[in-house]
């Protein structure tokens, strides 16, 4: 739960992979490490004593210590291993860490991991909820699984094919969203269920139903059978609401050519140099069509005149 009231769905890491995560970071520092100080061993051996140990104690601090700090603060809580087994160290509200969480942790990591042999941090991640060593404690971070395997998604099995549109008058708009995904988790997993307690729960699933719907199935039909009805039901009404074609031109069409017969007055009749034209007509080049009257002009002729004629604009006004 983050500041904000967001629940953010991490998936806590838990010790094997942790372990293993920790193996591969620790034979990549310890390699380099080791290429380091045979380097700098050759480098100063004319030195006296003291210098070689300062060199020394600085090597481990540098690449055992400072190198992993280095590197969950630039890759923001991912290093080698946990790359490679798909974990990553993030705050307690979910948001990358930042060089004081990756320091406190290499401290820490110093004590619970490079010098007790990493037994006080798997005894840590054991006791933890959440599979946190001492330094995520004090550090506030948490390691979580950033590759999540994707959820099989198993189809709803169909209704017999006899209760196939059975219920296409059942009105389903007060079946709450819950409801709806509680059915279709036992539909999908009824085959893996006890006999008896799978029908006892498509039961009850189908009383709750029933009393958002206030239509009680019908007599002889097994509730599990009745719940894949519904189910397919809704499916089948979500299908032609997303893929029904817009009907907008057809509507447009009818209601353009009720509103143009609509606007036909039939005592106008055709008079000297009219000719007849469809109803509705759109003024052409040089003429325009007299609407009311249904007729038009010749192209270029002069303007309609007779009883009831309308003054011609040259615009035809709209359907």
């Amino acid at each position: 739960m983050t500041g904000d009231a967001v629940v953010l769905g991490l998936r806590p890491a838990r010790l094997p992979s942790r372990a293993l995560a920790l193996v591969v970071d620790l034979v990549v520092v310890w390699t380099a490490y080791l290429l380091v100080s045979i380097g700098l061993g050759v480098a100063t051996a004319s030195l006296d004593e003291a210098a070689v140990m300062a060199v020394s104690i600085a090597t481990f601090l540098l690449v055992l210590v400072g190198a992993p700090i280095a590197v969950e603060t630039l890759t923001r809580g991912r290093s080698l291993g946990k790359l490679a087994c798909g974990l990553r160290v993030v705050r307690d509200d979910g948001g990358p860490i930042r060089f004081r969480h990756a320091l406190v942790r290499g401290a820490m990591g110093v004590v619970e991991i490079l010098m007790t042999f990493g037994v006080v941090a798997c005894i840590a991640s054991l006791v933890s909820a959440r599979g946190r060593r001492i330094g995520d404690v004090f550090a506030g971070t948490l390691v979580v699984r950033e590759r999540v395997p994707s959820a099989r998604v198993t189809a709803v099995p169909p209704p017999p094919p006899w209760l196939v549109g059975r219920f296409a008058r059942l009105d389903l708009s007060g079946v709450p969203e819950d409801l709806w995904l509680a059915i279709r988790q036992y539909l999908t997993r009824m085959g893996q269920l006890d006999a008896a307690v799978g029908r006892a729960l498509a039961e009850r699933l189908a009383d709750d139903l029933v009393a958002r719907t206030g239509a009680p199935p019908p007599p002889g039909v097994p509730a599990a059978a009745y719940l894949a009805a519904v189910v397919n039901e809704r499916q089948a009404r979500d299908a032609r609401r997303a893929f029904a074609p817009s009907g907008g031109g057809a509507a447009g069409g009818a209601a353009a050519g009720a509103g143009a017969a609509s606007a036909v007055d039939p005592t106008a009749g055709p008079g000297p140099g009219r000719v007849p034209g469809p109803v509705g007509g759109v003024a052409g080049a040089g003429g325009a069509r007299d609407v009311r009257g249904g007729e038009s002009e010749g192209r270029g002729g002069p303007p309609a005149e007779g009883p009831g004629a309308p003054p011609a604009t040259g615009f035809a006004p709209p359907a």
